[in-house]
């Protein structure tokens, strides 16, 4: 029995790749002529590539209509600064309620949805909420914008400049303390429960999981964590508009996450850091086409990295320590 706890103790504890990953972070803010602007918003999306992943990597919910909860926390976040609640930290975490709220109803509304009928609640959930923000314009400014949104400095000391370097910071801060939670949530026997759900939810029926239920509980977890997200590019840029609710916005999320890795929260990271990254290159070549480019990248990475890179790199490395190890030990390399 011991065997057990060793086991979960094992789970969380931190890799030296983990610290070093972070550290990296971190560092890359004194590296000359970096981009601080385009990390915080790598910060960001990797933060709502998780959120998502949460739905598709443990559960195997497939969600076309993810940005309806970033959206969600993005314009809570905004009518907070526009009328009078500026400080920055508990206006973050207070956007994340309504969102938490609106992902266990769709959690509940899904339960016995699945297949191609579950990507069509998810995406009209997407379109009512963009529909209704769009012509709202006495309440949201519509296609114009939430105007006049003001944010306090970070703990009463740092004001959001032009230049990103509180963002920055405040970005990375979040996206870190959400990492930890999460982490700690996919790897406590609820998140493991997820995951044998994924795989076989009849089995896990008869163990006695209250599987319909667990949909509910991660829809909230993973709103929350959209709507983080989307409060910290509102808190960040001072602006929200309908564009945070499109559906573009839900697709470019899903193809972050297939290019890092679902199933991997750090996968949710890598895949917005390599779209980001290749997005702001590939603009620079080309505005008009760079999103052929993007697409093409899909193309190769399913082709020839059909988890995502970042399982794929995983599975080569071990493949690689392990035909060391043999070759070390004296036998054939495998």
């Amino acid at each position: 029995m011991s065997a057990v706890p060793e086991w979960f103790a094992g789970k969380a504890r931190w890799s030296g790749f983990e610290i070093a990953f972070w550290c990296a972070l971190a560092g890359a803010y004194f590296l000359p002529n970096i981009d601080i602007a385009l990390l915080s918003q790598i910060f960001i999306w990797g933060l709502f590539a998780m959120s998502l992943d949460l739905l598709l990597g443990y559960r195997g919910i497939a969600s076309l209509g993810h940005a309806a909860f970033f959206g969600a926390g993005a314009y809570c976040a905004g009518f907070l600064g526009k009328y009078g609640w500026g400080e920055p930290v508990s206006g973050l975490l207070i956007s994340m309620l309504p969102a938490a709220a609106l992902g266990w109803l769709t959690g509940k509304l899904v339960q016995r949805v699945s297949g191609v009928a579950l990507l069509m609640v998810t995406l009209g959930l997407n379109l009512i909420l963009f529909d209704f923000v769009q012509r709202s314009t006495a309440l949201t400014g519509g296609d114009d914008g939430l105007q006049g949104i003001a944010v306090d400095p970070l703990l009463g000391l740092f004001r959001f400049d032009i230049f990103g370097r509180t963002a920055y910071w405040y970005s990375l801060g979040a996206l870190f303390a959400l990492f930890v939670f999460l982490r700690a949530f996919v790897h406590s026997p609820f998140g493991l429960a997820l995951t044998g759900s994924r795989e076989n939810a009849r089995r896990m029926i008869m163990l006695g999981s209250p599987v319909e239920g667990d949909i509910s509980i991660v829809f909230a977890v993973s709103a929350a964590a959209a709507a983080a997200a989307g409060a910290l590019l509102t808190q960040t840029t001072q602006f929200v508009s309908p564009a945070t609710l499109s559906f573009q916005r839900s697709a470019d999320v899903l193809v972050m996450l297939i290019i890092g890795g679902a199933g991997r929260l750090y996968g949710g990271l890598i895949g917005a850091l390599i779209f980001l990254v290749m997005k702001d290159w590939l603009a620079a070549l080309s505005p008009v086409y760079w999103y052929f480019w993007i697409g093409l990248l899909l193309v190769l990475v399913v082709s020839f990295f059909r988890k995502g890179v970042l399982p794929s790199l995983e599975t080569g490395m071990r493949g690689l320590i392990a035909r060391l190890g043999k070759a070390r030990g004296g036998g054939p390399p495998a």
